[in-house]
């Protein structure tokens, strides 16, 4: 009955809305004040938005927002002078300082104005953002909106949200979705997971077979991959996304100021290219498979060889890679690299001893570099899972650690820029209770109060004086057991609301009671609003209920 109750009343067409609470806001602002004026401000059909040179998208983006969340139409005006607010409207304010910090915004209410003053395009988004979360969501003639003025920053200059597209592969319109998602939350990197052993889920040009070989499985695992014996679908999986597509996520994406970063699995992780090129492998005379099972490490044979032709591979393709992604950064995976694999290969060992390398660990880092240095040729930093710093690795690269704090410690005390990504509790393929009747998931359990209470800079590295070197952080989404939109929906809400605000307040700021009042009362509506599964039992399955 309450879903319902709360489904009407979002559903409902009104004359004028109520003003929602500042302090309902999702992540938590820096600072907030109210004004000795109550008088609100009235939104209504035709009004201004008005916006400097360079910000119209934003503007649009605005506009469409608010039609869509209220039902109220605004006009969007270029002006050459927005600090001359004599027009009742939304001002949309460009503010050069040397001493701003970045994705810093000001949101200001009163009864003739509202304005968005901000240094950066995150800034303005993430000013947008918090004030559409001071509108009602319904149809309305016209809304209130109560005076009020915000001054807000991030913790973090990374706050990431990752997706595995190639476990299971979601349509444009859903990759669309997931970036709104992070656009709400403030968030302002998107991880997309685009190669792996049970596909190659991005179009290529210099290696066609990638595409009509590599993209496709013969058949998807049913139940948990450890089940014995194994069951499958038998039906034929994949696709794969043209750079048509990609270019349309990647503008997506940049209206709302948020970075795609892509990943190209490499040197493990590696079955889907070696099946679309078997001379690449450490058995080229081997006819090989995607991958149609999870959990290869060690299980099967996924490495790329170093030879010529491997080297060359992996410059061609990022070479269109590059051409494709503006982001600075370029995910080149580098975990759970099988190394069992080179140590059977007569011509790998060879290859080792010819290049002075010891072992297969120094082999991982000799083809980690190979690439990092390519990139780096072409103006792109790389960023790697931890597994990259087992050898001697250059500390320009950013380790993202999905590990334990150990391994966290191990890179930032060597030199590395880390991303604080760890199995527990930012991976949210792990159970979200202990019920064992709940959806399939890969093992572990992580409740929406672990994500919230993790510090992504731990004790331990503050002590040790390397807090500077934790750049930020991410949750990951493996979608082995995420067969459909709404199961990825109900797998990252509302962990996801909950990182937002980890990754975004001050520590000194959260407040775990407090913010589940304001997860009921404002985002909540908003996955109703937005057509969403969740995980409702959050408030059950909390830290108590942990394995001892």
């Amino acid at each position: 009955m309450k879903r319902l109750f709360i489904t009407a009343c979002i559903l409902c067409i009104c004359f004028y809305s109520t003003a929602q609470n500042a302090h309902l806001i999702i992540p938590k602002p820096a600072f907030i004040s109210y004004p000795h004026s109550s008088e609100p401000f009235v939104l209504a059909n035709k009004q201004p938005i008005f916006y400097s040179a360079n910000f119209e998208a934003q503007a649009d983006y605005l506009k469409q927002a608010i039609l869509k969340q209220t039902g109220i139409e605004l006009e969007i005006r270029k002006s050459s002078d927005v600090k001359n607010r004599s027009t009742t409207g939304i001002y949309l304010i460009l503010i050069a300082t040397s001493n701003n910090s970045p994705e810093q915004y000001e949101l200001n209410v009163n009864k003739q104005n509202i304005d968005i003053q901000f240094h950066d395009l995150r800034g303005l988004v993430n000013g947008i953002q918090s004030l559409l979360q001071l509108m009602p969501i319904g149809q309305f003639n016209v809304a209130k909106i109560s005076p009020i003025h915000i001054e807000d920053q991030p913790r973090f200059a990374y706050r990431g949200m990752h997706l595995d597209v190639v476990r299971h592969i979601f349509p444009i319109s859903y990759i669309k979705k997931y970036i709104d998602y992070l656009a709400f939350h403030k968030f302002n990197t998107f991880h997309w997971h685009l190669t792996d052993d049970q596909g190659w889920r991005i179009e290529m040009n210099a290696y066609p077979k990638l595409n009509s070989i590599g993209s496709f499985r013969n058949e998807t695992l049913i139940g948990h991959f450890k089940d014995s014996p194994a069951q499958y679908d038998g039906t034929r999986y994949g696709g794969f996304y043209t750079k048509a597509e990609i270019k349309e996520i990647i503008q997506y994406a940049s209206i709302r100021a948020i970075t795609v970063i892509p990943e190209i699995d490499i040197p493990g992780h590696s079955r889907a290219a070696i099946a679309a090129y078997p001379e690449l492998s450490t058995k080229p005379d081997t006819i090989w498979n995607v991958a149609t099972t999870w959990g290869m490490y060690n299980r099967q044979n996924n490495v790329l060889a170093p030879k010529p032709a491997t080297f060359r591979f992996l410059e061609k393709v990022f070479d269109e890679v590059v051409a494709l992604f503006p982001s600075p950064y370029i995910h080149v995976g580098g975990d759970e690299c099988s190394k069992i694999w080179w140590k059977q290969d007569p011509a790998t060992q060879a290859f080792m001893k010819e290049n002075g390398l010891k072992n297969e660990t120094a082999l991982q880092t000799y083809f980690i570099e190979f690439i990092a240095k390519y990139l780096q040729s072409k103006g792109k930093q790389t960023i790697g899972w931890h597994e990259i710093n087992e050898g001697d690795l250059d500390t320009s690269t950013i380790v993202m650690n999905w590990g334990t704090e150990k391994q966290a410690i191990e890179a930032a005390s060597k030199g590395f820029n880390v991303i604080n990504t760890p199995g527990k509790p930012f991976y949210f393929d792990h159970y979200q209770s202990q019920d064992p009747k709940d959806s399939l998931a890969i093992h572990g359990y992580n409740p929406l109060e672990a994500v919230y209470n993790y510090n992504p800079i731990p004790t331990a590295i503050i002590q040790k004086g390397l807090s500077s070197k934790i750049i930020g952080g991410q949750a990951n989404v493996w979608t082995e057991y995420m067969g459909n939109e709404k199961k990825v929906d109900y797998m990252i809400f509302p962990r996801m609301t909950a990182l937002s605000e980890t990754l975004w307040s001050a520590p000194e700021k959260k407040n775990y009671a407090d913010f589940l009042k304001r997860l009921e009362q404002n985002a909540i509506p908003r996955y109703l609003f937005w057509n969403s599964s969740w995980f409702n039992e959050y408030k059950k399955w909390d830290l108590s209920k942990s394995p001892k």
